[in-house]
């Protein structure tokens, strides 16, 4: 069921990235529309991948809450960024983060990998039962763009994500 599961949200990252390639918007580095928009995140709320309601947070914000200059990055190497996360009642959010380059990219999903486990240890005693989200975050990087996925119920976002695209 793991595999599938993983399989179904690698199959809507793709997915998402191709449906969003005509999204008007900042451009990425080589001319093409933004790979990812506000419009691909709501997508995976609206398919009851979230058990609340989550807030916006600015890509200044998450830059730092990342803490991606840690990892060499300068937030202007993140060109555009839309993510939403719990306001404290779980560990629930979805970050879509682009970069200039693949290498940037790469040091993204790093810090990314790094939030996640910062936030297993800091929640095992205060959110015990959000760790079972935690341990099945969804991390990826496809070319410049890293996404993270931390949902109440990642078979909904797979699944009504797919279907949404279709």
């Amino acid at each position: 069921m793991k595999k599938f599961l993983t399989a179904a949200l690698a199959l809507v990252l793709l997915l998402t990235l191709a449906a969003c390639g005509g999204r008007e918007g900042k451009e990425d580095p080589s001319g093409s529309p933004a790979l990812y928009g506000v419009s691909e995140v709501q997508s995976v709320v609206d398919a009851g991948a979230f058990s609340e309601s989550l807030e916006e947070v600015d890509a200044d914000t998450a830059f730092a809450l990342y803490k991606l200059a840690d990892y060499g990055l300068e937030r202007e190497n993140m060109y555009d960024a839309s993510v939403i996360r719990s306001a404290g009642a779980t560990c629930e959010e979805m970050a879509v983060l682009c970069f200039d380059s693949e290498e940037q990219s790469s040091k993204a999903v790093e810090a990314l990998e790094d939030y996640v486990a910062g936030q297993i240890t800091a929640n095992e005693d205060y959110r015990p039962a959000e760790i079972p989200k935690l341990e099945n975050a969804l991390v990826k990087q496809l070319q410049h763009t890293v996404l993270l996925l931390v949902a109440n119920d990642y078979e909904a976002a797979a699944i009504d994500a797919y279907h949404s695209k279709s």
